[in-house]
């Protein structure tokens, strides 16, 4: 079973080229076609060598998950809104790389990752197991996705946050998708300050 949780700090060995890598895609607003606050890059960064290290990491062959933006980059300043908020990924196990300066990390304000509770149900991520799901009140999982995460999604009062991985330059955090989170608020006025990440959505690689 992959960790709920893990976060593998230095994880690059060069990761200012990562940085500049990222800092080089487009980053076009009327591209922009998600829920999140930020821009996403146009088009991802090579992630096969990600990939490798991680199935190396985990034991498990992973790969991009199908229809996801696994490798895309994304610009988050400060004040950036989205259209949805706490979520979960369609994956089998997400990734954050955090490319953002070390100076613009170590800031009061600089945007890590934060996980949620469900104040009403309890919750801290969607059960993968049919009888978990019934104990939760929901016929099945779908249901249960749109009633807890769609319809709260934007609305703070419903959830309590349980934890916040702090932004670290080089820092990768992996994590079960089916977790409630969210990005921290974005931080910077320009791309050079703001918050960088690489997105990573797995999939598992069947022999």
């Amino acid at each position: 079973m992959l960790p709920s949780l893990l976060i593998v700090d230095d994880f690059l060995s060069d990761p200012y080229a990562a940085r500049r890598a990222a800092l080089g895609l487009g980053y076009d607003p009327a591209l922009q076609h998600g829920n999140f606050p930020g821009l996403n890059s146009t088009r991802p960064l090579d992630t096969a060598p990600i990939d490798a290290a991680v199935s190396r990491l985990l034991g498990v062959t992973l790969g991009p998950a199908p229809g996801t933006q696994h490798g895309t980059c994304r610009l988050t300043g400060k004040g950036a809104k989205g259209k949805s908020g706490v979520h979960v990924d369609p994956a089998a196990y997400s990734g954050i790389l955090y490319l953002s300066r070390p100076e613009d990390c170590a800031r009061p304000d600089a945007g890590g990752t934060d996980f949620f509770r469900h104040k009403r149900t309890g919750l801290e991520a969607v059960p993968q197991d049919p009888v978990k799901i019934a104990a939760s009140g929901y016929d099945d999982i779908n249901a249960l996705i749109e009633d807890v995460v769609n319809k709260d999604t934007c609305l703070p009062a419903k959830w309590e946050r349980t934890m916040r991985v702090p932004a670290r330059f080089n820092r990768l955090l992996l994590f079960s998708p089916w977790q409630f989170h969210n990005a921290a608020p974005g931080f910077g006025t320009s791309p050079e300050d703001s918050r960088l990440v690489m997105l990573l959505f797995f999939g598992v690689v069947r022999p």
